[in-house]
């Protein structure tokens, strides 16, 4: 499929903000998975009714070793909290990492820091325990 001409994009970017609007509606977060790199587009944050920006695992990783990536971690999350959303680090991997993140403000962090993908029933276990 190719890229869809900007004559063509603006009724389809319409009508894609009209149906997640009404699903923010019902109480359902929006969220923009891997921010910050391939389609993300700093123009259309503020058009669309999301609540949340994952910021991409290559700048986590990549932070505490590079003053590039961690300036775009820096100002995802400003940004991100300047428009009212929530931010969310992936591929949290380190201590180094989480204190960093903490120290940014970062809102949620996933990754192997805190537990290896493991199947429904196990996580439904752990959150029953809580």
């Amino acid at each position: 499929m190719g890229l869809v001409p900007p004559a063509q994009f603006i009724p389809i970017l319409e009508e894609s903000i009209r149906k997640l609007s009404v699903i923010k509606a019902m109480g359902i977060g929006i969220e923009i998975d891997d921010f910050g790199t391939g389609y993300s587009s700093l123009s259309y944050i503020a058009k669309l009714p999301i609540t949340a920006l994952k910021i991409d695992r290559s700048f986590i990783v990549e932070m505490a070793n590079s003053d590039d990536n961690m300036m775009i971690v820096s100002t995802i999350v400003s940004l991100a909290h300047e428009l009212k959303l929530r931010v969310i680090a992936e591929g949290v991997e380190t201590e180094e990492q989480r204190g960093i993140l903490k120290l940014l403000k970062c809102d949620e962090m996933q990754g192997y820091l805190f537990s290896r993908p493991l199947p429904a029933a196990v996580i439904e276990a752990m959150l029953r325990a809580e």
